[in-house]
């Protein structure tokens, strides 16, 4: 939680998120997007904003979830905007 102040540490956590993703791993992409979610405090805030119910969230990024593509995409575009991160290519150029 301590690092999650940091907020390159938050970028990580989606950019590893995402990579998770893209490679088959949905497990450990729900995983890291919960840790974020966590850390951030956000599950309550993002689900308003996906006009979703807040336990619909944490099911959506738990171990067994199984996200729309609509979701999952929504909820990525949420959690840049919540980091100032505007393009999914600034995302990735963060990585180095």
């Amino acid at each position: 939680m301590e690092l999650c102040q940091n907020p390159e540490y938050r970028k990580a956590l989606l950019l590893e998120a995402l990579e998770s993703y893209l490679e088959g791993d949905v497990t450990v992409g729900n995983s890291f997007l919960r840790d974020y979610l966590n850390a951030t405090q956000g599950f309550a805030e993002v689900a308003a904003e996906m006009e979703m119910k807040e336990a619909g969230l944490r099911r959506m990024v738990s171990n067994k979830g199984n996200a729309t593509a609509r979701n999952l995409f929504s909820l990525f575009k949420l959690c840049q905007r919540r980091e100032s991160i505007n393009t999914a290519e600034e995302l990735f150029r963060l990585a180095g």
